[in-house]
């Protein structure tokens, strides 16, 4: 095998997808990061950067979902899998509805895309990516950055992009993991044609909210009957949230992703920081709050040490 030829550094936002009504669909790039920094090496070596909670049970070997991803690209276009050093250092937390592992499978595409001379176009990293995943709803603000409504039909997935909203976001972070998979045990295998129109009329009344950023509508179109009601017994703190918060600081709240992380559009920052203390102390459940800013830069490539990048919305190196 043949190593890499130059180091450089890849840069993927985090994510909150659903926001509600927006199930499998909607997703917003937030500023938290995975940064994957690669290097010559006669030999496949995989180092954390932080070795911190962070970065906690990531495989540092074949088993790393990044280089299942790439050997699956470079698989894909007949080219031998190179060697290199990957030094991971990830500001994202893990198994919480944040995007982590979409980050992770669009780092890996864009990542052997560069390597390859990057054969394929955006739009093909992100079927790939969506394909993977399984749903566009991370991997498309991650791969884009912003705003994404996106659909998938198992073989095309179509998105559209717009700006992010600016309002902040106050993430609450309970101290436990939800796997994705259990969060999807619980959900039905039908809907009533009520709930269906129910449920679709607001995720059609939240993206009116996000491209208008008319933020008033957010506590009625952040309500959501696809899957928020039968995940409450899994996430500490939801089924108040939903009902209380936009009363305490909030435009509207939901359920990051799968869980656990609660999502916040901000109205009044220290009245709804005060609620959610007051609610996970009542609860007795150690959580941890933090403040994200949506972002309008998706995926990057940092090629040299002047920090020239690649973004991959219609900049991309090679394309």
């Amino acid at each position: 095998m043949n190593s890499i030829k130059e180091a450089f550094v890849v840069k993927v936002p985090c994510s909150t997808a659903n926001l509600g009504p927006g199930f499998d669909s909607i997703g917003m790039a937030l500023n938290r990061y995975l940064y994957l920094n690669f290097f010559p090496s006669d030999k496949l070596e995989i180092t954390l950067y932080n070795e911190d909670r962070y970065e906690q049970n990531i495989p540092l070997d074949h088993n790393n979902l990044i280089i299942q991803v790439m050997k699956k690209a470079f698989a894909e276009n007949h080219y031998s899998f190179p060697t290199f050093h990957l030094s991971i250092k990830n500001y994202i937390p893990l198994t919480r509805g944040l995007g982590s592992s979409a980050a992770a499978i669009v780092g890996g595409f864009i990542a052997a895309n560069h390597i390859m001379g990057n054969p394929w176009n955006t739009d093909e990293l992100f079927q790939r990516a969506t394909r993977w995943e399984g749903h566009p709803d991370n991997v498309g603000p991650s791969l884009f950055g912003g705003v994404t409504i996106g659909s998938w039909d198992g073989e095309k997935a179509t998105v559209f992009t717009c700006d992010p909203p600016d309002v902040p976001i106050l993430a609450v972070i309970p101290d436990q993991v939800l796997f994705t998979k259990k969060a999807r045990e619980v959900l039905p295998t039908s809907y009533t044609r009520e709930e269906a129109i129910l449920s679709s009329s607001r995720a059609n009344l939240l993206t009116a909210a996000l491209i208008s950023k008319k933020w008033d509508l957010l506590s009625v179109a952040m309500k959501d009957r696809w899957h928020q009601p039968y995940r409450q017994n899994l996430v500490p703190g939801l089924k108040e949230s939903l009902a209380e918060a936009h009363h305490n600081g909030a435009w509207g709240v939901a359920l990051s992703g799968a869980g656990p992380t609660l999502i916040a559009f901000v109205k009044d920052m220290e009245q709804l920081q005060s609620y959610f203390h007051r609610l996970f102390s009542t609860l007795d459940v150690q959580m941890e709050m933090v403040a994200f800013e949506p972002v309008k830069e998706g995926a990057v490539v940092q090629l040299t040490a002047e920090k020239k990048c690649s973004t991959f919305v219609g900049n991309m190196i090679g394309v």
